[in-house]
């Protein structure tokens, strides 16, 4: 069956918990011994409704507060997929959050209070999902039961986002508009009555029809190394396989292929998973493969085709998302995490800004602070392989580590 993994987002209170707990109520994925802890809850609470956010919200602060906190990963299944959703918080402080939460996200659900419209964390939400090339998503208009249903505030909301669509990079998007009730249930996983307006799909339906093949829609073959196999046993005395995941496209059996950094050339002589060989290797697949020509590769190289090489440098230009409380700023130094491959990085030049209301950027800032977003040129101890992003997201991101406190400080993402 196949996994498809959603992101959500919003503002805090336009009820994103309570939307994932009404989907694992009506799609019955409730345990019995959950489900009566909400049902005790939100009668304690003096609800006369089942307070579905108790399903997701899983630290004491989040429950105490109503609020989501931290990154929830919930996994469910219907009959014809399975499904994790991560629920990311809302607040502004929590930005990091939301893109850790929403970077390997398949599709995307934006939620919008009906009575306050689009709000400044849409923007910032709509932003990041434009940033990290999510290709589905979905701007659910929640809470329409406070709005009468009203077909003319929802097209409202519907022509705003439509503009903000049309003013980013990013035009491989597609947007779907969906107005419900999380609480009530309206067009969530059943159609609603009380929307005659409304010919679209339900949410679910709208989920269960992507296809997750789709999505990560990428030509170019990247095979980076984990690890070297090297048996010690006499049957297999000269044996060499190269073990990892293929990304992008697929290989095949005798595909002539170089190694990078070193550009050397090769030809793949077979593919292996376990004991099983194969003529051809899909992407998404962790395999072992073996090289026709006893060539250097270690762990940290790439094998690509040599049809579609992708860039090597010492120095690259990237979006980054700062995560840290210490300041971003130039000529610091950091470790950057390529993948299986690192190397000592450090930052030549901070070059702006970017305002996630897509207003524009501010240029040659003074440093990065915790939760903003900014363009910086790295300057890197040895040369790496890489794509930008928007081609291929693997080999096309990245994390900063702080070489002090070990602590991951930036998400960066390769022009």
């Amino acid at each position: 069956m196949k996994v498809l993994k959603i992101a959500t987002a919003g503002s805090v209170d336009d009820g994103k918990s309570t939307l994932i707990g009404r989907i694992l109520y009506d799609t019955k994925s409730l345990t019995d011994d959950k489900l009566e802890a909400i049902e005790e809850k939100s009668r304690q609470r003096g609800f006369d409704y089942l307070d579905f956010s108790l399903a997701t919200d899983g630290l004491v602060a989040e429950r105490e507060q109503g609020i989501t906190i931290d990154v929830a990963h919930i996994y469910f299944s219907t009959p014809s997929k399975s499904f994790i959703i991560a629920d990311t918080p809302g607040h502004i402080e929590y930005t990091r959050n939301m893109v850790t939460g929403a970077s390997t996200a398949q599709a995307s659900i934006v939620l919008i209070d009906a009575r306050n419209g689009v709000v400044e964390q849409t923007y910032r939400h709509f932003f990041i999902n434009n940033l990290l090339r999510i290709k589905n998503v979905v701007i659910a208009v929640n809470k329409m039961d406070l709005v009468d249903f009203s077909e003319e505030k929802f097209n409202e909301i519907k022509k705003e986002i439509e503009f903000l669509a049309s003013k980013s990079e990013y035009k491989g998007q597609k947007l779907t508009f969906i107005p419900l009730s999380a609480l009530k249930g309206d067009n969530v996983v059943d159609k609603s009555d009380a929307m005659p307006w409304y010919t679209g799909e339900t949410l679910m339906h709208h989920l269960e029809s992507l296809d997750a093949d789709d999505i990560n829609d990428v030509s170019e073959t990247r095979f980076p190394v984990q690890t070297v196999i090297r048996p010690k046993t006499e049957e297999y005395h000269d044996y060499r396989g190269y073990a990892g995941k293929i990304y992008g496209g697929d290989f095949e059996v005798g595909d002539e292929v170089a190694v990078l950094p070193s550009q050397t050339k090769s030809k793949i002589k077979s593919i292996n998973f376990f004991d099983k060989e194969f003529a051809v290797a899909k992407r998404g697949s962790s395999v072992t493969i073996t090289l026709e020509d006893n060539v250097n590769v270690s762990r940290g190289d790439m094998i690509v085709k040599t049809t579609e090489e992708p860039t090597i440098a010492k120095e690259l230009e990237a979006t980054i998302c700062w995560m840290d409380k210490e300041p971003l700023q130039a000529s610091q130094k950091y470790y950057i995490k390529h993948g299986v491959n690192d190397a000592q990085a450090k930052i030549t030049q901070l070059n702006s800004i970017i305002k996630t209301d897509f207003s524009g950027i501010e240029e040659n800032p003074s440093e990065l602070v915790l939760n903003q977003i900014g363009d910086i040129q790295l300057k890197l101890s040895k040369p790496l392989s890489f794509d930008a992003y928007s081609k291929n997201k693997s080999s096309g991101s990245f994390i900063l580590i702080n070489p002090k406190t070990n602590n991951t400080v930036g998400v960066g993402f390769i022009k």
